[in-house]
């Protein structure tokens, strides 16, 4: 088979240019992130489901036993309630007794009683504090369609399968670092200089690249009805929590940069504050979903190159510009949402011409919130691998609960809604793909899609 040939941005139908975002019906907003509202006695009667997932990710053995101290301090706090709610209920006789005889003695065992009652009421609210601190860090359920080790291939794109891809362009034993190094497009060595390992200058075309990858994305996502968003990169600690995201992962090594004396975080991801954006808001009637926001943002990777993996070049970096994509919107059109998602980055991709993978992922490689995700994996013969290009997850209203995000449903009660995320263009990656999948080494040169080349000055190649 020959390599697939570019796809051009004129094939996209045009009525897409005509979608519109939804307007937003401002509504009520609570400034400051409250606790979550976390339905415990579903979690409960789900355990089994919630003790499935644990596993299923292959989480510490601890998450299973926070789930068992739900189910027994939530038995404590039950009956907790009983006794206070007997203790107010004589309270209320007494206080009517001593309207009618002012008795030293009922006054003397109202005293008491409220004393009792002030202590209860406190180990009450200290337990349900205990019980929300332990439901919080449980994982979403999984999908049942989800499985649990193996990753589902289900689609190709720009090839036929893994073989074809091989064959076409075969592993080599230079990589993106040697070729942009080459092309002067890239300098690893002065940004080690000025910030360190996993950091890098581009130069030039290499700068153009990006870019081009930056708009070329935009312009995808505004011809689907995304609305853009230039979102902060330094975010409140709470927020980073609340979207799922934990300072340091199974291995206690750092993933997230805090920033010293403040309670605030540079982002990972613009996931962060895309989800944020309406926290604490309950949308009013009439309000129509999906929203969908596509921002564009630097991001920050505090492990990058961690355990030795591509520490070199590219691919795992600490910083690099990233346009995601954010959806709000009600339960029964989330599982719809999540493959117009997916469509969107296959179109992407097959416009780029990259020969690549969409995979259904795995129970175990699930983040917490997610409880469904899709990979796209593009062929990099450099490293003699497939790679992450773009990932897209359906997170329920995980987020939605700890964010504090509603909505009125048909029967006009307020309801949790359902966010999904995923990446519009991972700049870093997707330049591996494109330097190691189009570089010509009989002419030295790496040939620019199609699409991309109306924001390259008309360049064909580099």
């Amino acid at each position: 088979m020959q390599p697939a040939n570019f796809a051009t941005s004129e094939n996209t139908v045009m009525t897409l240019l005509t979608r519109r975002a939804p307007r937003l019906i401002f509504c009520r907003c609570s400034s400051s992130l409250k606790r979550p509202v976390l339905d415990i006695k579903s979690i409960i009667a789900r355990k089994d489901e919630y003790r499935d997932s644990i596993n299923k990710r292959k989480l510490p053995q601890s998450y299973v036993q926070n789930l068992e101290d739900i189910v027994e301090r939530r038995n404590h706090e039950v009956e907790l309630a009983k006794q206070i709610d007997s203790l107010r209920h004589e309270r209320s006789i007494m206080g009517e007794a001593m309207k009618k005889e002012k008795s030293p003695q009922i006054k003397e065992s109202l005293i008491e009683l409220k004393s009792q009652l002030k202590y209860l009421e406190e180990q009450h609210k200290e337990l349900s504090s205990e019980i929300l601190d332990k439901a919080e860090g449980l994982p979403n359920l999984i999908d049942p369609t989800i499985a649990e080790s193996e990753a589902e291939i289900v689609q190709f794109i720009n090839c036929e399968s893994e073989k074809d891809a091989v064959s076409i362009k075969p592993a080599t034993t230079f990589d993106h670092r040697e070729i942009a190094e080459n092309l002067s497009i890239v300098d690893f060595q002065s940004a080690a200089k000025v910030s360190g390992s996993s950091w890098y200058y581009l130069i030039g075309d290499g700068a153009l690249l990006e870019q081009a990858l930056v708009q070329y994305g935009l312009k995808k996502a505004r011809q689907y009805g995304y609305r853009m968003v230039t979102p902060p990169s330094i975010v409140k600690n709470e927020f980073v929590h609340a979207c799922g995201f934990k300072p340091n992962d199974q291995n206690n090594e750092k993933q997230i940069y805090g920033i010293e004396g403040g309670n605030l975080s540079l982002t990972g991801t613009a996931e962060i504050p895309l989800g944020a954006i309406h926290s604490g808001t309950d949308f009013e009637n009439g309000q129509k979903f999906p929203i969908k926001y596509v921002g564009v943002s630097r991001a920050y990777r505090a492990e990058a190159g961690a355990r030795g993996k591509d520490t070199k070049g590219l691919y795992r970096v600490h910083e690099f510009t990233k346009v995601e994509l954010f959806h709000f919107t009600t339960p029964e059109y989330a599982k719809q949402e999540l493959e117009d998602l997916r469509q969107l980055q296959t179109e992407i991709i097959e416009e780029l011409g990259l020969m690549s993978k969409m995979i259904k992922m795995p129970a175990d490689d699930l983040g917490a919130p997610a409880l469904m995700k899709y990979d796209c994996e593009a062929w990099m013969p450099g490293r003699g691998n497939w790679g992450e290009l773009t990932s897209s997850s359906n997170c329920g209203d995980y987020q939605a609960r700890r964010l504090g995000i509603r909505y009125r449903n048909s029967d006009n009660k307020l309801q949790f809604v359902h966010t999904l995320n995923g990446t519009c263009m991972a700049v870093p990656r997707v330049i591996v793909a494109i330097i190691e999948q189009f570089y010509d080494e009989a002419t030295n040169t790496i040939k620019i899609p199609p699409v991309l080349q109306e924001y390259m000055d008309g360049k064909d190649a580099i």
